[in-house]
């Protein structure tokens, strides 16, 4: 599918009186989630952009259907949900277990509420969370992070990595006897002075992709995964990515814009 481009003003009634602009106008309206339609409400505003479903959804979903088994097995949380719409596909096609989670605002809330309702899916857990404040839950199990699409606002790129810093050193690994998977080194979290690209380079490029491109066949643990396909200047964008690398994370270009985000790692072993 060529995700159509489409603009707000195409969507609801340009021909709208000023007191009728104070009113939320809803539309819902047929998506295909690489092969599997989705019925999606979107509306008239936000201040956040959390109305509409963006194309880079959609493009997001079909890396994901091309690189599934990273997924397999993984306690997602998506950052930035908005509409919901991809939280429902994966629900409804790999059947993960996923979070929602958005500006603390109950309309969002409930907008992807009532997109479970649509597409005939119980109502996905949700964290109401503005980037950069206290994040709600206190022991996140989450070992996969995903977004797309959330670079937009550059004033807060910084509150985004304060959020993420706070997911990677407070995750708590659900392990199993067998479970010998990649995962955090908190301490060096705490030490973001050490050698933070001689970690990222050392790791094991079977686990993860260390240069542009890179073929890769397992996530860490934690990681956040994200998509990224608005254009915006290059030199606002390569502000987040810096500013990831200045918190002590690894960033991987995985291509298609797509990028892994993670701390400096060890590996967990039985009994670690």
């Amino acid at each position: 599918m060529e995700p159509a481009m489409f603009s707000v003003a195409s969507m609801f009634d340009a021909s709208s009186s000023e007191d009728e602009k104070d009113e939320q106008a809803f539309v819902i309206r047929d998506h295909d989630f690489s092969g599997m339609v989705l019925h999606v409400r979107e509306f008239s505003f936000h201040q956040v952009n959390a109305n509409l479903l963006w194309p880079g959804a959609v493009l997001f979903a079909e890396w994901i259907v091309e690189h599934h088994k990273l997924l397999e097995g993984r306690i997602v949380l998506e950052l930035g949900s908005g509409t919901g719409a991809l939280a429902i596909f994966l629900t409804k096609k790999y059947g993960l277990d996923v979070t929602t989670s958005d500006y603390d605002d109950v309309e969002i809330e409930n907008n992807i509420k009532l997109n479970c309702e649509l597409n005939e899916l119980s109502a996905l857990p949700h964290i109401r969370h503005t980037w950069g404040d206290v994040f709600p839950e206190e022991n996140p199990q989450w070992d996969l992070i995903i977004a797309s699409d959330i670079l937009l606002y550059v004033k807060q790129y910084a509150n985004l990595i304060t959020t993420l810093s706070y997911l990677f050193r407070k995750y708590e690994p659900l392990k199993t006897a067998e479970d010998s998977s990649v995962g955090v080194n908190l301490q060096e979290l705490d030490a973001p002075e050490v050698s933070q690209k001689e970690e990222c380079l050392q790791l094991d490029p079977s686990s993860v992709a260390t240069r542009r491109g890179a073929a890769v066949e397992k996530l860490p643990r934690p990681c956040f995964l994200m998509s990224w396909r608005r254009r915006i200047p290059k030199a606002d964008e390569a502000l987040f990515f810096e500013g990831c690398k200045s918190a002590g994370f690894c960033v991987n270009d995985l291509g298609s814009r797509v990028y892994s985000i993670h701390p400096p790692l060890v590996e967990f072993t039985d009994g670690s």
